[in-house]
């Protein structure tokens, strides 16, 4: 069977990826960054996803970027929220975490070249989505690029492959394959900021997005939402 590496988050878009990644016929090496996030209650949602899909193995790698800061998500800005839904991608938000595909990629990279993993799989998209500049399609082609040749798999002719299947598709199609494919979405987290009790807030960019997406499925969102 062909091994594949799968960036899982926990969210909404990752783990629709390992699903497909799974659909693929791939045996599934899940990726956790616990990046020390706001959010952290991802990680649990990780975890119940990839018992879930039956992953192969579930590696959860600690790096704390809050020594860094510099995002919404590992320092101490606000999170954008309420904006207007047609707004959001017009500019990078406070949520941007700086160069975070980057080094979540690289050791993916590290990652799939020690198991021999053919592919790594990632859930990015550059149609629905918050602006990141690391989201974008001539990003990951740059990146595999770059990926073979500087591996020792790459040189030698084993070549390891960035797969966005979900890079031009928005958050509406994204979650339509999903549930072909039987992903369960009560066990994703996509919010930015959820309250003590692990509620999501509904008003993050993340959250709009993820909202809106399930109101033009005409389905109602599996997971609970806190008042703004």
């Amino acid at each position: 069977m062909k091994r594949a590496v799968v960036l899982l988050s926990g969210g909404l878009d990752s783990t629709t990826v390992a699903a497909i990644a799974k659909s693929d016929g791939n045996e599934i090496f899940a990726l956790t960054i616990d990046y020390n996030q706001r959010h952290r209650i991802e990680l649990e949602s990780a975890k119940q996803v990839a018992t879930a899909l039956e992953v192969k193995n579930h590696v959860i790698l600690p790096l704390n970027l809050r020594s860094f800061g510099g995002s919404s998500l590992t320092g101490d800005l606000d999170v954008t929220k309420n904006i207007p839904i047609e707004s959001i991608g017009n500019s990078i938000p406070t949520s941007y975490v700086p160069a975070r595909n980057i080094i979540f990629l690289s050791i993916a990279l590290a990652y799939a070249e020690t198991i021999r993993a053919e592919t790594i799989y990632i859930g990015v998209s550059a149609i629905d989505y918050s602006g990141y500049p690391d989201c974008r399609p001539e990003f990951l082609t740059a990146f595999e690029n770059m990926a073979n040749l500087a591996t020792k798999s790459g040189v030698e002719g084993n070549k390891i492959s960035i797969a966005a299947p979900l890079v031009y598709l928005d958050k509406t199609e994204t979650i339509k394959q999903g549930l072909l494919l039987g992903v369960d979405y009560s066990l994703t987290h996509t919010c930015y900021d959820p309250t003590d009790k692990g509620l999501a807030c509904g008003c993050c960019e993340s959250c709009l997005l993820r909202l809106k997406a399930f109101a033009n499925v005409g389905i109602n969102d599996p997971i609970k939402y806190a008042n703004c």
